[in-house]
């Protein structure tokens, strides 16, 4: 990796990409540091520092907006928007033949879809612009804080309306800038702003590992701690890597006086084919009921039982119910961005087959069999994965905020893999050396 890092700041171009890639990755580490208007910055860092290692229902979004979200800067939210819009249009597409209708289009129904995209992040970033001033000017953003309920001084409406334009204005520059990087950078633009939020909250987490330690000072927690990180990225970087090669043989066809076809190939299905969106959905689902009881007046049975239960990660039940979440939503994922009978459809069309598979519903048949026989071992490893943090509450006495979490982790050695080949590829096209000896 280093080394295809280091050919590429050799290459002029590909230095220029790079460059304008950090310098975007800097604009943006700077604007998660900036307050919006009608906050009282002094009472936030005092709440942000009593709650420490204690972010609560917050700790996710916290993470992927780089700590700016419980910090209360106008680029709160992150890019979270964006990713939720994403999955939600990517789950329409099934579902409303229109969507589907332009995925088929090529180029331009991309482009569509893209567009859809960008409103309906638009949409959802004022949506959650407002529940997070509301949830900062009640005081429930930081429940165990002193001057929780001084963060937002003003309560005035004017004032609100301008901090949730100012965070919905925050997180379109966001999206702006991931698609720089995408167009004028090294590529891959959303994915490396989320790579960069994730890993921004590595150092202060580690850190604050050490300070909670008490063996030689922390240090052996903090080794300790740093070891396992090493170990779970080579199991990811294993399983990511990992994949079913199905071979697919092409017959020859004559069209005119020229052969076509008559070659090779295979279908790559990864272990993990859902990649870390299973995870995102569980722990997205499980906040639901907390948060209601949250905002729920009263004292009733089941808010007693949803804060007593769902709430804590290392209880049991909150345990059981994550990991059989992360597989179910494994299954319905794949189930829903893997189609065997377009594939299938699409094999027969071409003069495409399977070695020892008919043609057509036999070869949709095998697809969807050994789709599921990998889609079993790919969800247990996700869910494992995931549990990560709860196995360094019960074993370190570590916080919530233990670095090397299942999402986490997921998202960055992803990121990184697509990163590392995108810039391979991109060496590999101004590299001729080989075809010319």
């Amino acid at each position: 990796m280093l080394t295809a890092f280091a050919r590429a700041f050799r290459t002029p171009d590909l230095r220029k990409k790079l460059l304008f890639t950090l310098a975007i990755i800097v604009v943006y580490r700077v604007g998660t540091h900036v307050p919006i208007p009608g906050v009282n910055y002094k009472n936030v860092q005092t709440c942000v520092r009593e709650a420490s290692g204690n972010q609560g229902l917050f700790g996710l979004v916290n993470m992927f907006s780089g700590g700016a979200l419980l910090q209360i800067t106008i680029f709160a939210l992150g890019i979270m928007p964006y990713i939720t819009a994403s999955i939600i249009l990517q789950l329409l597409t099934v579902v409303i033949p229109r969507l589907e209708a332009l995925k088929k289009e090529g180029q331009a129904g991309t482009a569509k879809i893209t567009q859809y995209t960008r409103y309906l992040t638009v949409a959802l970033a004022i949506l959650q612009g407002t529940g997070l001033v509301a949830t900062a000017r009640s005081g429930a953003l930081f429940s165990t804080c002193s001057v929780a309920n001084q963060i937002v001084p003003d309560q005035a409406i004017f004032t609100t309306i301008t901090m949730v334009i100012c965070m919905t204005a925050g997180t379109a520059v966001v999206m702006w800038l991931g698609e720089l990087i995408t167009d004028r950078g090294i590529g891959n633009g959303m994915s490396i702003l989320m790579f960069i939020s994730i890993a921004a909250t590595f150092p202060s987490a580690l850190w604050a590992i050490k300070k909670q330690g008490s063996l030689a000072g922390g240090w052996i927690e903090f080794g300790t701690v740093i070891l396992v990180g090493l170990v779970m990225v080579g199991l990811v970087v294993f399983v990511e890597q990992a994949q079913r090669r199905i071979p697919v043989q092409y017959a020859k066809r004559m069209i005119g006086r020229r052969s076509y076809g008559g070659t090779s190939t295979y279908i790559p299905l990864k272990v993990n084919q859902a990649g870390v969106i299973p995870v995102i959905f569980a722990s997205s689902l499980l906040y639901i009921p907390a948060l209601v009881a949250q905002f729920s007046g009263g004292n009733s049975g089941w808010k007693q039982w949803v804060q007593n239960n769902l709430t804590k990660g290392d209880h049991p039940i909150y345990i059981t119910l994550y990991f059989l979440l992360i597989v179910f939503f494994a299954f319905f994922y794949v189930a829903i961005s893997f189609n065997p009978e377009e594939v299938a459809d699409n094999m027969k069309k071409y003069g495409g087959f399977i070695p020892g598979i008919r043609a057509g519903r036999p070869t949709a048949e095998y697809l969807s069999y050994v789709l599921n026989r990998i889609t079993w071992p790919g969800s247990l490893y996700l869910g494992l994965i995931a549990l990560v943090p709860t196995m360094a509450l019960v074993g370190f006495n570590a916080s919530n905020n233990f670095p090397f979490g299942g999402t986490s982790i997921l998202i960055i050695v992803g990121v990184g893999l697509e990163t590392v080949k995108q810039i391979e590829s991109q060496l590999q096209q101004r590299n001729y050396e080989g075809f010319l000896r």
